[in-house]
């Protein structure tokens, strides 16, 4: 099981990018799927998830700027990201909890990708 993100790259300071991450292998069932960040120098932070039974919730820092949405049939999350600041620069990472098969049992699952640079030029 895995989670391939993409979609980062150089921005510039009010422009938009848009990210996305497809969880893939024997997934069972998706509990809900999110993103973090991590400036340098800074601790990983929440983003915005978006889980099941508890909906989306997001850094008060990304209201109004960020949407976070998911195609649950593809088991991707997406994270639409516009009026960008420089200090949203951060890798950038998703998360999700599943549910996996493994040798016919079930078993929860938290699973990082592999994180995704996002540069926003002043």
């Amino acid at each position: 099981v895995q989670l391939q993100a993409s979609g980062g790259g150089l921005v510039q300071a009010g422009g938009s990018l848009t990210l996305s991450c497809a969880a893939s292998g024997s997934i069972f069932s998706n509990n809900g799927m999110g993103w973090y960040r991590q400036a340098p120098g800074k601790q990983r932070e929440l983003v915005a998830t978006l889980r099941s039974g508890s909906g989306t919730n997001y850094a008060d820092s990304v209201k109004g700027r960020f949407t976070i949405s998911r195609d649950y049939v593809k088991n991707t999350v997406y994270l639409q990201m516009s009026s960008l600041k420089p200090e949203d620069t951060a890798v950038y990472y998703c998360n999700a909890d599943l549910v996996v098969t493994t040798g016919g049992h079930v078993r929860s699952l938290e699973v990082w990708g592999q994180g995704t640079l996002v540069t926003v030029s002043s």
